[in-house]
């Protein structure tokens, strides 16, 4: 039974994933026939559909509002990251902050304008925005240059957190979001596990991401005293 069952599943490679990997374990020699390669193509499979899992796990208790949902305007042009990214920035806007769906999507697509026609890049310059409540706004997201930190943008992505934090930190809600944000980053394999954390003021002049939110950052563990 376990014979006939063998043969009829080494015929069944229907799927281009499956044909994929056939192809690949035939070309590298690791296999002699299509047939042998059954057992090694579902070993794949669940290695594949475990990572999606964990991926998914833990990026499960973040809210994240896409570019579609908040209203974005499309990019003049797009360029993409090498990841996984060893660079973590933090930032925060300078305008006022906000902490409801509707006062959020206004304020991020003012952000855009700004940096769009004001400044005249690209997009957005940020990777992600932080509102007061703890909920994700997708920036340039996870796989594109973003321009927020000059000389470093081909390296790190950045969250800004929306809002000034010069005299008060920002709520324990988007703080801890953050944190939950770069896990999931790692578990997508978009950051890497041993990345290293900086204020925008670490790498360019500037006074931000504000006195009391730089105070935050550096008691968290990835925070790095030394230049990237």
């Amino acid at each position: 039974m376990t014979s006939n069952w063998f043969k009829e599943s080494c015929l069944d490679i229907d799927s281009d994933f499956q044909q994929t990997i056939s192809h690949v374990l035939l070309q590298k020699g690791l296999v002699q026939s299509k047939c042998q390669t059954t057992a090694m193509r579902f070993i794949i499979e669940v290695i594949v559909f475990w990572t999606l899992v964990q991926g998914i796990g833990a990026c499960a208790n973040v809210k994240i509002v896409s570019r579609s949902a908040w209203g974005a305007a499309a990019p003049k042009s797009v360029s993409n990251l090498r990841l996984p990214v060893s660079l973590v920035f933090i930032h925060h806007t300078e305008t006022p902050a906000c902490q409801t769906l509707v006062s959020c999507k206004t304020r991020v697509q003012s952000i855009q304008r700004d940096h769009m026609v004001s400044k005249g890049w690209n997009d957005i310059g940020y990777s992600f925005l932080v509102a007061g409540d703890g909920t994700i706004y997708e920036g340039r997201g996870w796989n594109r240059v973003g321009a927020h930190t000059e000389g470093y943008n081909q390296r790190g992505i950045a969250f800004s957190f929306i809002g000034s934090y010069s005299g008060s930190k920002p709520p324990t809600a988007a703080l801890t979001a953050v944190k939950k944000m770069i896990q999931c980053g790692i578990s997508l394999k978009k950051v890497a596990s041993r990345y290293r954390l900086y204020g925008h003021r670490d790498v360019n002049p500037t006074s931000c991401p504000g006195n009391a939110l730089y105070r935050e950052i550096k008691t968290w563990p990835h925070y790095s005293r030394t230049k990237p």
